[in-house]
Protein backbone atom coordinates (compact mmCIF):
# COMPACT_ATOMS: atom_id res chain seq x y z
CA UNK A 1 0.00 0.00 0.00
CA UNK A 2 2.77 2.58 0.64
CA UNK A 3 4.77 1.62 -2.14
CA UNK A 4 1.12 2.10 -4.61
CA UNK A 5 0.69 5.58 -2.97
CA UNK A 6 4.27 6.14 -3.19
CA UNK A 7 4.26 5.70 -6.91
CA UNK A 8 1.09 7.67 -7.62
CA UNK A 9 2.89 10.52 -5.62
CA UNK A 10 5.76 10.28 -7.71
CA UNK A 11 3.78 9.95 -11.12
CA UNK A 12 1.73 13.02 -9.89
CA UNK A 13 4.92 15.09 -9.52
CA UNK A 14 6.21 14.26 -12.92
CA UNK A 15 3.03 14.96 -14.93
CA UNK A 16 2.92 18.22 -13.02
CA UNK A 17 6.52 19.69 -13.59
CA UNK A 18 5.78 18.25 -17.70
CA UNK A 19 2.94 20.59 -17.74
CA UNK A 20 4.57 23.44 -16.14
CA UNK A 21 7.40 23.25 -17.93
CA UNK A 22 5.35 22.42 -21.58
CA UNK A 23 3.25 25.66 -20.58
CA UNK A 24 6.00 27.73 -20.08
CA UNK A 25 7.58 26.67 -23.38
CA UNK A 26 4.01 27.24 -24.77
CA UNK A 27 3.16 30.52 -23.21
CA UNK A 28 7.52 31.81 -24.03
CA UNK A 29 6.79 30.98 -27.98
CA UNK A 30 3.33 32.48 -28.06
CA UNK A 31 4.32 35.84 -26.44
CA UNK A 32 5.98 38.73 -28.65
CA UNK A 33 8.77 39.04 -26.16
CA UNK A 34 12.16 41.03 -25.84
CA UNK A 35 15.21 39.29 -26.60
CA UNK A 36 17.13 37.82 -23.58
CA UNK A 37 18.94 35.12 -21.87
CA UNK A 38 16.82 31.33 -22.44
CA UNK A 39 15.34 30.33 -18.84
CA UNK A 40 16.39 26.86 -17.02
CA UNK A 41 13.14 24.93 -16.12
CA UNK A 42 11.45 26.21 -12.56
CA UNK A 43 14.22 29.18 -11.66
CA UNK A 44 14.26 30.94 -15.11
CA UNK A 45 17.09 33.18 -14.98
CA UNK A 46 17.43 34.01 -11.32
CA UNK A 47 20.72 32.15 -11.32
CA UNK A 48 22.05 34.16 -13.74
CA UNK A 49 21.53 37.62 -11.54
CA UNK A 50 24.49 36.83 -9.44
CA UNK A 51 25.84 38.59 -6.20
CA UNK A 52 25.76 41.76 -7.98
CA UNK A 53 22.72 42.51 -10.20
CA UNK A 54 23.24 45.49 -11.25
CA UNK A 55 26.32 44.31 -12.80
CA UNK A 56 25.28 41.42 -13.91
CA UNK A 57 22.33 42.80 -15.79
CA UNK A 58 24.60 45.41 -16.76
CA UNK A 59 26.48 42.32 -18.86
CA UNK A 60 23.64 41.26 -20.06
CA UNK A 61 22.49 44.48 -21.74
CA UNK A 62 25.43 44.60 -23.71
CA UNK A 63 24.42 41.09 -25.45
CA UNK A 64 20.45 41.55 -25.75
CA UNK A 65 19.73 45.36 -25.78
CA UNK A 66 18.69 47.98 -23.88
CA UNK A 67 14.88 46.17 -23.66
CA UNK A 68 15.22 42.59 -22.75
CA UNK A 69 13.24 40.03 -21.00
CA UNK A 70 13.95 37.56 -18.08
CA UNK A 71 12.13 35.42 -16.15
CA UNK A 72 12.37 35.43 -12.63
CA UNK A 73 10.55 32.00 -11.74
CA UNK A 74 7.69 32.39 -12.91
CA UNK A 75 7.32 35.50 -13.33
CA UNK A 76 7.87 37.57 -16.67
CA UNK A 77 10.36 40.51 -16.19
CA UNK A 78 11.18 43.28 -18.57
CA UNK A 79 14.67 45.44 -17.79
CA UNK A 80 14.98 48.40 -19.33
CA UNK A 81 18.78 49.79 -19.59
CA UNK A 82 19.16 52.70 -21.22
CA UNK A 83 17.53 56.35 -20.72
CA UNK A 84 16.05 56.45 -24.75
CA UNK A 85 14.48 53.51 -23.60
CA UNK A 86 13.23 54.33 -20.19
CA UNK A 87 11.62 57.55 -21.99
CA UNK A 88 9.89 55.25 -24.31
CA UNK A 89 8.31 53.09 -21.29
CA UNK A 90 7.48 55.61 -18.53
CA UNK A 91 6.62 59.01 -21.04
CA UNK A 92 5.92 57.89 -24.74
CA UNK A 93 3.77 54.55 -23.93
CA UNK A 94 2.99 54.90 -20.13
CA UNK A 95 -0.35 54.32 -20.73
CA UNK A 96 0.80 50.94 -21.93
CA UNK A 97 2.53 50.42 -18.50
CA UNK A 98 0.29 51.57 -15.65
CA UNK A 99 -0.15 48.38 -13.27
CA UNK A 100 2.44 48.38 -10.32
CA UNK A 101 3.62 45.07 -9.35
CA UNK A 102 2.07 43.92 -5.68
CA UNK A 103 4.16 41.57 -3.32
CA UNK A 104 2.98 39.63 -0.44
CA UNK A 105 4.74 41.72 2.06
CA UNK A 106 2.81 45.03 -0.05
CA UNK A 107 -0.42 43.60 0.54
CA UNK A 108 -0.49 43.61 4.48
CA UNK A 109 -3.43 44.90 5.59
CA UNK A 110 -4.99 45.40 2.14
CA UNK A 111 -2.15 48.10 2.20
CA UNK A 112 -2.36 47.82 -2.23
CA UNK A 113 -5.67 48.44 -2.64
CA UNK A 114 -5.82 51.72 -0.74
CA UNK A 115 -2.62 53.70 -1.43
CA UNK A 116 -1.91 55.68 -4.76
CA UNK A 117 1.72 53.99 -5.62
CA UNK A 118 0.26 50.44 -5.96
CA UNK A 119 -3.47 51.38 -7.10
CA UNK A 120 -4.11 50.47 -10.76
CA UNK A 121 -5.30 53.25 -12.92
CA UNK A 122 -9.06 54.08 -12.56
CA UNK A 123 -10.97 56.87 -10.24
CA UNK A 124 -9.65 56.20 -7.03
CA UNK A 125 -6.51 55.88 -8.01
CA UNK A 126 -7.02 59.78 -9.94
CA UNK A 127 -8.32 61.01 -6.79
CA UNK A 128 -5.65 60.46 -4.53
CA UNK A 129 -3.02 61.89 -7.24
CA UNK A 130 -4.99 65.01 -7.43
CA UNK A 131 -5.27 65.18 -3.81
CA UNK A 132 -1.58 64.89 -3.92
CA UNK A 133 -0.89 67.04 -6.92
CA UNK A 134 -2.89 70.02 -5.40
CA UNK A 135 -2.59 69.85 -1.54
CA UNK A 136 1.06 68.41 -1.44
CA UNK A 137 3.58 68.91 -4.24
CA UNK A 138 1.91 71.52 -6.24
CA UNK A 139 4.50 74.18 -6.71
CA UNK A 140 2.66 76.63 -4.50
CA UNK A 141 2.66 73.73 -1.43
CA UNK A 142 6.19 73.57 -1.91
CA UNK A 143 7.06 77.21 -2.00
CA UNK A 144 5.03 77.87 1.20
CA UNK A 145 7.01 74.71 2.87
CA UNK A 146 10.26 76.34 2.68
CA UNK A 147 10.10 78.20 5.58
CA UNK A 148 9.02 74.35 7.34
CA UNK A 149 12.19 72.61 5.66
CA UNK A 150 14.95 75.54 6.85
CA UNK A 151 13.43 75.22 10.13
CA UNK A 152 13.78 71.14 10.37
CA UNK A 153 17.42 71.52 8.74
CA UNK A 154 18.09 74.55 11.56
CA UNK A 155 17.37 71.38 14.15
CA UNK A 156 19.27 69.25 12.67
CA UNK A 157 21.99 71.66 12.66
CA UNK A 158 21.20 72.33 16.48
CA UNK A 159 20.95 68.90 17.24
CA UNK A 160 24.97 68.33 15.68
CA UNK A 161 26.22 71.10 17.43
CA UNK A 162 24.91 70.39 20.57
CA UNK A 163 26.41 66.91 20.67
CA UNK A 164 29.29 68.82 19.53
CA UNK A 165 29.77 70.73 22.20
CA UNK A 166 28.91 67.45 25.00
CA UNK A 167 31.08 65.21 22.78
CA UNK A 168 28.66 62.91 21.98
CA UNK A 169 28.87 60.92 18.63
CA UNK A 170 26.01 61.54 15.69
CA UNK A 171 24.19 58.61 14.22
CA UNK A 172 24.04 60.32 10.74
CA UNK A 173 21.70 57.72 9.66
CA UNK A 174 19.00 58.43 12.68
CA UNK A 175 19.64 62.02 12.08
CA UNK A 176 18.66 61.65 8.38
CA UNK A 177 15.73 59.69 9.45
CA UNK A 178 14.36 61.70 12.00
CA UNK A 179 14.68 65.03 9.72
CA UNK A 180 12.90 63.07 7.13
CA UNK A 181 9.53 61.77 8.60
CA UNK A 182 9.39 65.37 10.86
CA UNK A 183 9.18 66.83 7.23
CA UNK A 184 7.04 64.24 5.99
CA UNK A 185 4.75 64.44 9.06
CA UNK A 186 4.51 67.82 9.28
CA UNK A 187 3.16 68.26 5.28
CA UNK A 188 0.52 66.00 6.22
CA UNK A 189 -0.77 66.49 9.42
CA UNK A 190 1.17 69.51 10.62
CA UNK A 191 3.27 67.90 14.06
CA UNK A 192 6.37 66.29 14.58
CA UNK A 193 6.71 62.35 15.06
CA UNK A 194 10.38 62.06 15.79
CA UNK A 195 12.68 63.51 18.19
CA UNK A 196 16.36 63.15 17.56
CA UNK A 197 17.35 62.13 21.48
CA UNK A 198 13.65 59.28 21.73
CA UNK A 199 13.73 57.72 18.48
CA UNK A 200 15.07 54.11 18.81
CA UNK A 201 11.74 53.10 18.90
CA UNK A 202 10.93 54.86 15.63
CA UNK A 203 14.23 53.42 14.54
CA UNK A 204 12.91 49.90 14.72
CA UNK A 205 9.68 49.71 13.39
CA UNK A 206 11.50 51.47 10.31
CA UNK A 207 14.28 48.73 10.33
CA UNK A 208 11.55 46.31 10.20
CA UNK A 209 9.30 47.58 7.88
CA UNK A 210 12.07 48.39 5.21
CA UNK A 211 12.86 44.27 6.16
CA UNK A 212 10.02 42.90 5.54
CA UNK A 213 9.28 45.16 2.67
CA UNK A 214 12.55 45.26 0.81
CA UNK A 215 13.49 40.78 1.70
CA UNK A 216 12.77 39.07 -1.63
CA UNK A 217 9.95 36.59 -1.37
CA UNK A 218 10.12 32.76 -2.45
CA UNK A 219 6.39 33.03 -2.99
CA UNK A 220 6.56 36.20 -4.99
CA UNK A 221 8.37 34.70 -7.59
CA UNK A 222 7.38 30.69 -7.49
CA UNK A 223 3.61 30.91 -7.18
CA UNK A 224 2.90 27.65 -5.20
CA UNK A 225 5.22 28.55 -2.52
CA UNK A 226 3.22 31.59 -1.56
CA UNK A 227 0.64 29.18 -0.41
CA UNK A 228 3.11 28.14 2.54
CA UNK A 229 4.85 31.08 3.16
CA UNK A 230 8.34 29.17 3.37
CA UNK A 231 9.74 32.48 4.86
CA UNK A 232 7.07 33.74 7.43
CA UNK A 233 6.55 37.53 5.19
CA UNK A 234 3.04 36.81 5.43
CA UNK A 235 2.64 36.30 8.79
CA UNK A 236 5.34 39.00 9.72
CA UNK A 237 4.31 41.57 7.55
CA UNK A 238 0.63 42.35 8.87
CA UNK A 239 2.18 42.38 12.13
CA UNK A 240 4.99 44.82 11.31
CA UNK A 241 3.14 46.96 9.33
CA UNK A 242 0.51 47.07 12.45
CA UNK A 243 3.32 48.08 14.90
CA UNK A 244 4.01 50.96 12.31
CA UNK A 245 0.17 52.61 11.97
CA UNK A 246 -0.31 52.09 15.42
CA UNK A 247 3.40 53.91 16.46
CA UNK A 248 2.43 56.81 14.02
CA UNK A 249 -1.67 57.41 15.03
CA UNK A 250 -0.27 57.02 18.67
CA UNK A 251 2.01 59.93 18.30
CA UNK A 252 -0.12 62.12 16.35
CA UNK A 253 -2.91 61.48 19.13
CA UNK A 254 -0.58 62.20 21.73
CA UNK A 255 0.52 65.50 19.80
CA UNK A 256 -2.92 66.45 19.43
CA UNK A 257 -3.80 65.91 22.88
CA UNK A 258 -0.56 68.19 23.88
CA UNK A 259 -1.56 70.98 21.64
CA UNK A 260 -4.41 72.91 20.57
CA UNK A 261 -4.67 73.34 16.92
CA UNK A 262 -6.16 76.97 15.39
CA UNK A 263 -7.85 76.51 12.26
CA UNK A 264 -9.87 78.86 10.39
CA UNK A 265 -10.24 81.21 13.54
CA UNK A 266 -11.80 78.25 15.34
CA UNK A 267 -10.07 76.43 18.49
CA UNK A 268 -10.73 72.72 17.46
CA UNK A 269 -8.97 70.23 20.28
CA UNK A 270 -7.74 67.17 19.71
CA UNK A 271 -10.89 65.32 19.72
CA UNK A 272 -12.42 67.30 16.86
CA UNK A 273 -9.63 66.52 14.61
CA UNK A 274 -10.07 62.48 15.82
CA UNK A 275 -13.25 62.83 14.77
CA UNK A 276 -12.38 64.79 11.39
CA UNK A 277 -10.01 62.70 10.09
CA UNK A 278 -11.44 59.19 10.93
CA UNK A 279 -15.46 59.94 10.87
CA UNK A 280 -15.20 58.00 14.31
CA UNK A 281 -17.55 59.97 16.81
CA UNK A 282 -16.26 59.78 20.03
CA UNK A 283 -18.17 60.41 23.51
Amino acid sequence: MDLTASLLLLLCLIWACFHLLNSNSRRRRSAKLPPGPYPFPVIGNILQFGQNPHQSLTKLSKVYGPLMHLRLGSKDTIVVSSPEMAKEILITHDQAFPLRLTTAATRALDHHATSVAFLPIGNQWRNLRKICKEHMFSTQRLHANEGLRQEKLQKLLQYIQECCVNGRAVDIGQSAVVTSLNLMSNTVFSVDFADYNTCQELEDVIRRCMRVWGSPNLGDYFGFLGLFDPQGIKRERSFVWGNCLQYLIVSLIKEWKLHVILRQGKLICWKCCWRSATGIRRS
